[in-house]
């Protein structure tokens, strides 16, 4: 009855209110937690595997170094995060591989999302001449990182003051293949761009002023880009959408609206909880406010009335997070896995060997 009540459960309906929701935690975020009275949207991309199935290997393939039969269809997302409340305003779905998976076409389809006097925040993977000049037409300024491609020298353009200067970009010469002849053609032929080096990055930013947007500024906010990592991570390990157990594409798209109105949810309880604290949500842990929530759950509504409620506020965000920036953690486990080794075959191969020759001693 519940598989049949999800199946029947409109996708249109599930993605709308999720978006929704976004959009009315963003509506209630004051100005404080806004930079220069500017709303910051974080962009970044992550990957989701997906049960073994023909449908799902149809629309979202296994990755092309994996045999038929070893691997799981992988799915790429591009998720639009408001950087203040950390509330997902909108995301995109598409394959790992093939023609618009990549994070650039996941992103365009965002655009219509993007408002004037928006600031995207992203790393270097998005800057790009397009993406800039397409977020440029609609009035969104951009900070970037530097992509590696692309050499910067401060001894060319208009000098700003050390390692900080404002160059012009040329359109490339060739229009791209998703794009049409008419749209290349409507694109400026020269972008000026602002590169300013802090520590040992250079950001990519359309804020020309140093006035409005000085160097020191920008290091700040382009150190809370890892922000979006963070949601993302809270996303897929804390709420458990790292791997998709669905059995069609259209139920595992359902599946990851849910997931983010889940998300959602737990960020407006963050956001009301930091109001009323008068602390920023992101001084608030996103686990410890889930937790608290799971217990107070279990609570009979008819028993919760307006003070328990503030006291539910208070428990949340009674917890804070440190701040630790410019910390340096290993990209290592402490704890050792299971000394099973990969699965190198289909597991009806495998299953038939074990049942002539037994399973490998060292593994009895």
């Amino acid at each position: 009855a519940y598989c049949k009540a999800r199946r029947n459960l409109p996708l249109q309906m599930v993605s709308n209110v999720a978006r929704q929701t976004g959009r009315l935690i963003v509506a209630r975020t004051p100005d404080a937690w806004h930079w220069r009275g500017r709303r910051v949207k974080l962009v970044d991309g992550t990957t989701v595997t997906l049960p073994d199935t023909p449908e799902n290997q149809t629309v979202y393939p296994q990755q092309m170094s994996q045999k038929p039969g070893l691997g799981f269809p992988i799915a790429r997302m591009v998720g639009l995060i408001c950087l203040g409340s950390g509330a997902v305003l909108d995301a995109a779905m598409g394959p790992f591989k093939g023609k618009g998976g990549s994070e650039h076409a996941l992103f365009r389809q965002l655009l219509d999302r993007l408002e004037p006097g928006d600031v995207v925040l992203a790393d270097r993977y998005y800057c790009s001449y397009w993406l800039i000049a397409m977020l440029l037409a609609i009035g969104v300024d951009v900070i970037f990182g530097q992509n590696g491609v692309r050499k910067t020298d401060f001894r060319k353009g208009i000098r700003l003051g050390a390692r900080d200067h404002i160059v012009e970009w040329s359109k490339p010469c060739q229009c791209p293949d998703w794009m049409e002849k008419t749209q290349y053609e409507h694109f400026p032929k020269t972008l000026s761009i602002r590169e300013t080096k802090v520590a040992s990055k250079v950001l990519v930013t359309t804020l020309l002023s140093p006035n409005d947007a000085p160097k020191s500024e920008l290091s700040e906010l382009y150190q809370q880009r890892w922000h979006v990592e963070l949601d993302l991570r809270n996303i897929k390990t804390t709420l458990g959408m790292e791997t998709l157990c669905c059995m069609t594409p259209q139920m595992n798209e359902k599946a990851m609206w849910v997931y983010f109105l889940a998300y959602n949810l737990i960020r407006l309880l963050m956001c009301e909880a930091a109001l009323q604290a008068e602390i920023f949500p992101r001084q608030i842990s996103f686990k410890h406010t889930l937790q608290v929530w799971a217990a107070w759950s279990r609570h009979p509504w008819e028993t919760v009335g307006y003070e328990q409620t503030g006291m539910l506020f208070v428990l949340i965000a009674e917890q804070r997070t440190g701040n630790r920036s410019g910390r340096i953690e290993p990209r290592a486990v402490k704890r050792r896995p299971k000394p099973y080794p990969r699965l190198m075959k289909p597991r009806g191969q495998a299953c038939d060997e074990i049942r002539m020759h037994g399973h490998p001693k060292k593994l009895k």
